[in-house]
């Protein structure tokens, strides 16, 4: 009697535990819908979009927490977005690394190699100077690539700013 009790006890907490978790899951990905639909809002930003608030601060909250997963929308197929800190160099630039090994560390300067010489010697060596400067920051760094039925893709550039 005793042994049969603690099978359908056990039953039980299984049977309640993969509902829990399968309402845990569908909560998550109607919420990650809800940051997937706010973030990709471009005009006006979810910011301008009262109802983006609860979605998009929850998830500010939330990327300070300890074990952080970023909600997902399975029926968009985007899954987590992408970031990228910096934006492009202007023209007439190239990337640059400010740590010359670039072991693991990101492209964070723009580089332009100048001829410093008078008209007819370029090329000649001693005649280049490299000038730097800090890549510019994106403002918009977090981005969702979302596929249309056609195949084609959109980025949608958005930021965490309050």
């Amino acid at each position: 009697m005793n042994r049969v009790r603690l099978t359908s006890i056990a039953t039980i907490l299984s049977a309640a535990a993969w509902f829990l978790s399968t309402a845990d899951r569908a909560e998550a990905s109607e919420w990650g819908c809800e940051v997937l639909l706010c973030a990709s809002s471009s005009n006006p930003s979810w910011r301008g979009v009262p109802a983006c608030h609860p979605p998009m601060y929850r998830l500010i909250t939330a990327m300070g927490e300890w074990g952080f997963s970023w909600p997902t929308c399975p029926d968009a197929g985007t899954g987590k977005p992408g970031h990228e800190r910096y934006d492009e160099c202007p023209a007439g630039w190239s990337v640059g690394y400010s740590n010359q090994d670039r072991g693991g560390s990101q492209p964070d300067l723009c580089v332009q190699v100048r001829n410093s010489c008078s008209s007819g010697f370029g090329g000649r060596d001693g005649c280049e100077q490299t000038a730097t400067m800090s890549r510019p920051l994106r403002e918009d760094p977090y981005y969702f690539d979302i596929r249309h039925d056609d195949g084609n893709v959109t980025r949608h550039w958005f930021n965490l700013k309050r």
